[in-house]
């Protein structure tokens, strides 16, 4: 994501229900893979891998209620971000899931109404300052919580290390 850039627009990849665990998003066998961008070729490989098969960089996902819930493994919101999903609009997030996926760089917005909102295929613009979720496709737009701007500063850094490098670098 450009410097600045508080809004992001993409394309719905899927709409998923409540309760997205993080062995569905990705399968605990596969934890010994230490290379975070092979972790993108099992992103939701035993439930869902038509989404996995069709993901385009910069798509967007959006769930309902307590999406990555489960264990606290990072390798779910890893995949999430190497298979190139721009964002996850979910009604909630289990905290852990959250704060990795802002520390890896990859939106999480939560937007209690946004499942009701989408369907696959629809176009999406999510702003991530002041908090809402607009569907292009249908003309309606949703509330969502705003990020708040140290969450932004690492989404647009490209997660916490690179912000961290950036920062120290100088």
């Amino acid at each position: 994501m450009p410097e600045g850039t508080l809004i992001l627009r993409g394309r719905v990849a899927a709409v998923l229900g409540d309760n997205i665990d993080t062995d569905i998003i990705y399968p605990g066998r596969y934890l010994n893979i230490t290379d975070r961008a092979l972790t993108a070729g099992h992103l939701f490989e035993l439930a869902y891998p038509e989404i996995r098969a069709h993901l385009q960089p910069g798509e967007i996902i959006v769930a309902g209620a307590n999406f990555g819930c489960g264990s606290s493994r990072e390798q779910a919101a890893a995949a999430l971000k190497f298979a190139g999903a721009g964002a996850v609009v979910a009604g909630s997030f289990a905290r852990i899931f959250y704060r990795n996926a802002i520390n890896l760089g990859l939106p999480a917005v939560v937007a209690p109404e946004a499942a009701g909102l989408c369907r696959a295929g629809d176009e999406i613009e999510i702003d991530l300052a002041s908090g809402s979720v607009r569907n292009l496709t249908r003309g309606s737009t949703v509330a969502a919580a705003a990020l708040d701007p140290r969450a932004i500063e690492l989404i647009e850094a490209g997660g916490l290390i690179p912000f961290l490098k950036r920062k120290y670098a100088a």
